[in-house]
């Protein structure tokens, strides 16, 4: 256990941050299975509609520090790519 002040301090944050990052990689998380539970079911409309929510969802984790840039741009590439599968079949 920390003794000084400022080591006490940073527990206390480290605490909250790691506490805020878990929430936001468990949204981003579940916004993508509901969108792959709509491509999944051929539900065209849905994943539309769905896909703009995702794609904000996983701007705000890069932002957040939470989701490097190009692995969200992997994720936003490789869902749009299979929502324009569904609509070309």
């Amino acid at each position: 256990m920390a003794h000084h002040k400022s080591a006490l301090k940073r527990i206390r944050q480290d605490i909250k941050r790691t506490a805020r990052n878990r929430s936001l990689k468990s949204d981003v998380r579940t916004v993508i299975k509901k969108l792959r539970v709509f491509i999944e079911s051929k539900d065209i409309d849905k994943a539309r509609e769905a896909y703009p929510q995702v794609q904000k969802n996983i701007d705000k984790a890069v932002t957040k520090g939470i989701l490097h840039k190009k692995t969200a741009a992997r994720y936003k590439s490789r869902l749009s790519l299979s929502i324009s599968k569904l609509a070309a079949s």
